[in-house]
């Protein structure tokens, strides 16, 4: 299988969330993907093979299958585009239907995709508890206007605010601790975010249940998180923008677009770079 190796939401020509992307006719078994996405080491490998005038998709992390990932999404957008031209890509996921497009400006290929629907809670007590300790961090770190939550855009992600841009880079956790805490309580990734203005937002993204310490850039979570906003009714004016994995040396840019009406697909974009 030939494995394309994409950086999703590439801030220029550096930084992005590597991605590997494989495109074949038939999807092989669940074993063979898990076993694929594991010897390439990055956070997610997606694997896609046409059905009718559908994409069908999945996503591996080196130690699991998730239902949804928004970087490898991207990646996919951009190669789909590299294929067939620029256009608009339906996808059929495990537990829903999504598109991404993907298209060329100059030398410069850009993806976009539309969400699952997207829903939020407050996080109970104890998990917020638990999410704090796991991190060394106390409720006073945390930012009142954004309450911990869990929201979701395809996949749970656990919704942390903070205060402070500097306790944000100084993020440290125990792996195992992590992943068995993600287990428990059915997350993808936990979304640690910092607002620096009302549309400008600061992300790391633990993935400990992936085997992933950190995600360079996480589409999925900001779908999530933009969902989030919006119920809260913060004022982002119809989008934000989010700088993420550059506390990791991979910086990147992702942009999230902001519809009105509760619980709607939100689309998120960014710009796309080859590895090879």
């Amino acid at each position: 299988m030939k494995v394309e190796r994409i950086a999703a939401f590439a801030d220029g020509k550096v930084g992005g969330n590597p991605a590997g992307v494989v495109i074949c006719d038939v999807l092989p078994d669940a074993a063979a993907m898990q076993g694929l996405a594991r010897e390439i080491g990055y956070s997610e490998t997606v694997f896609a093979a046409p059905a009718a005038q559908d994409w069908r998709v999945r996503y591996f992390a080196p130690e699991v299958e998730v239902d949804f990932c928004g970087h490898a999404t991207i990646a996919l957008g951009a190669a789909l585009a590299l294929r067939g031209g620029d256009g608009i890509f339906r996808l059929r996921l495990n537990n829903a239907d999504i598109s991404v497009e993907g298209w060329r400006a100059d030398s410069t290929i850009f993806a976009a995709l539309q969400s699952p629907p997207t829903r939020s809670k407050t996080a109970w007590s104890r998990l917020m508890a638990d999410a704090l300790t796991l991190f060394s961090w106390s409720p006073a770190d945390l930012d009142e206007r954004i309450p911990p939550a869990m929201a979701n855009a395809g996949a749970n992600h656990l919704v942390l605010a903070l205060k402070c841009r500097e306790r944000l880079s100084q993020m440290h956790y125990d792996l195992d601790a992590g992943r068995a805490l993600a287990a428990a309580e059915s997350i993808v990734t936990i979304s640690l975010v910092h607002a620096e203005s009302s549309q400008l937002f600061h992300a790391r993204n633990p993935f400990p249940i992936g085997g992933v310490y950190e995600d360079a850039a996480t589409g999925a979570a900001a779908a999530a998180f933009a969902g989030y906003l919006r119920d809260l009714g913060w004022p982002h004016d119809g989008a934000i923008e989010i700088i993420q994995g550059e506390d990791m040396g991979m910086r990147s840019r992702l942009h999230a677009r902001i519809t009105p009406a509760p619980g709607e697909s939100i689309r998120v974009s960014g710009m796309a770079r080859l590895m090879q």
